[in-house]
């Protein structure tokens, strides 16, 4: 497999607080990656890093070869081949659950309106919220929300999906449904899938590999496969991680 995106010496952080230091890694085409760690570790620090929200301190980090902090252009094609979802589905309460997927799409390319209701539906179909294209965010459940957010990410037919702590919030059946939803789209469309997660549950059902991170060391403290590092690893802040009861809140 090659190389999606390359993270190499990443140093960071909010304001004048260092919480990234030295950070490498890679990820690979086609697979699902999930960041992990407790409280604090950086972990959507790291993602928001890697989306263009927050300029790094020093390091690189490159899509497709390219580093996306080079200049606007490759910050903008990188977002155009890029789907985002966040924790609370961030839809836009003033409009329908099909215009908010339709936002990527005028924002982004000049499909006819008729081609863009085309295209949203699709992808509310993809995610099971099609009979719900018309009703307003707040009249669906949190778990239909989150649905309809990755409905909106996959708008422009993404090469990458992130997702900060898409569990969050949702109780554990809907949160299965959610991870079967996002394991679904990476195995039948080959979408490189990005997670941001400290949920158990999740990170041993759909994750191909993690990278856990840790406060105290600013950087990558394990990598491996979920089941590699709770049954291999020596290091006890990987084993009490991994080994904790699911659903045990990390702090």
């Amino acid at each position: 497999m090659d190389a999606v995106i390359k993270v190499e010496g990443l140093r960071g952080g909010w304001d004048r607080l260092p919480v990234l230091d030295g950070v490498d890694f890679r990820v690979m085409e086609g697979e699902i990656l999930m960041i992990v760690g407790r409280s604090g570790c950086g972990k959507s620090t790291l993602m928001r890093h890697m989306l263009g929200l927050i300029k790094p301190w020093a390091g690189r980090i490159l899509f497709r070869g390219i580093d996306v902090w080079s200049n606007p252009d490759a910050m903008l094609n990188a977002r155009r081949r890029w789907g985002v979802t966040f924790q609370s589905g961030a839809l836009l309460g003033n409009l329908s659950i099909l215009e908010n997927v339709m936002l990527p799409l005028r924002e982004y390319t000049d499909l006819t309106e008729r081609e863009m209701i085309t295209v949203a539906f699709s992808k509310l179909e993809t995610v099971g919220l099609a009979e719900f294209a018309t009703a307003n965010p707040m009249e669906v459940s949190g778990g239909m929300q989150k649905r309809a957010g990755l409905a909106r990410a996959m708008a422009l037919d993404p090469e990458v999906l992130f997702f900060d702590e898409p569990s969050a919030g949702l109780d554990p059946v809907t949160s299965a449904k959610l991870d079967n939803l996002i394991k679904s789209i990476n195995r039948s469309l080959g979408t490189t899938v990005i997670i941001v997660t400290h949920e158990l549950a999740s990170i041993f059902a759909i994750s191909d590999r993690v990278i856990m991170l840790d406060a105290e060391t600013r950087g990558i403290i394990a990598t491996g496969t979920a089941r590699e590092l709770r049954d291999g690893s020596t290091d006890p802040r990987v084993r009490a991680f991994f080994r904790r009861n699911v659903g045990e809140e990390s702090d």
